[in-house]
């Protein structure tokens, strides 16, 4: 497989830092004390620890978990399916719970997360996301919280990827559109 053109870029890496200080800054007095982040793996690692070490500076710390979930798997297109890789490792039973992503774009492994979450016996879910893309989806809930409205555009870098590419990038680019 070749590797995509180089994106164009989007956002900076100060740009996002500056996001995400300003969504904790939102989000710090709506958190209980013994809130809990779960972070949906892999792309929403680099979110996951930004935001949670930006509440840690507010005075708010998250215990942590995650959720290893692939709906794109190596490709372009969601398949429609948040598929569970690895599940929690903490208990959720009565506690508040952040699931934080990279981006709402069909919403669908956003859902996954959020009904096993559910079911885990968290008593309120909040969902985070990075970048809030522009709905295609009717029905699709929108996120609870969110640093960057996006374009409707193929995302990669700060956790985003092309079939594995560029996820490493600290600033966010977008694909040449074909």
């Amino acid at each position: 497989m070749t590797e995509p053109a180089p994106p164009e870029p989007l956002l900076t890496e100060p740009e996002i830092a500056a996001a995400v200080r300003g969504l904790a800054a939102r989000l710090a007095p709506r958190l209980a004390p013994d809130a809990i982040a779960v972070c949906l793996l892999t792309g929403g690692i680099w979110f996951a620890s930004d935001l949670t070490r930006a509440l840690a500076n507010l005075g708010r710390p998250l215990s942590f978990d995650a959720i290893w979930m692939s709906s794109y798997g190596d490709g372009t297109q969601s398949s429609g399916t948040g598929a569970v890789v690895a599940g929690l490792q903490r208990p959720l039973s009565g506690r508040q719970v952040l699931i934080l992503d990279d981006v709402l774009e069909t919403g669908t492994s956003l859902e996954a997360a959020r009904a096993l979450v559910l079911k885990a016996g968290a008593s309120e879910v909040l969902t985070v996301v990075f970048a809030l893309k522009p709905s295609s989806r009717p029905g699709r809930r929108p996120p609870d919280a969110f640093a960057w409205e996006a374009p409707d555009r193929f995302l990669v870098g700060y956790g985003m990827d092309a079939a594995g590419a560029f996820r490493t990038l600290p600033w966010i680019g977008a694909l040449p559109e074909a």
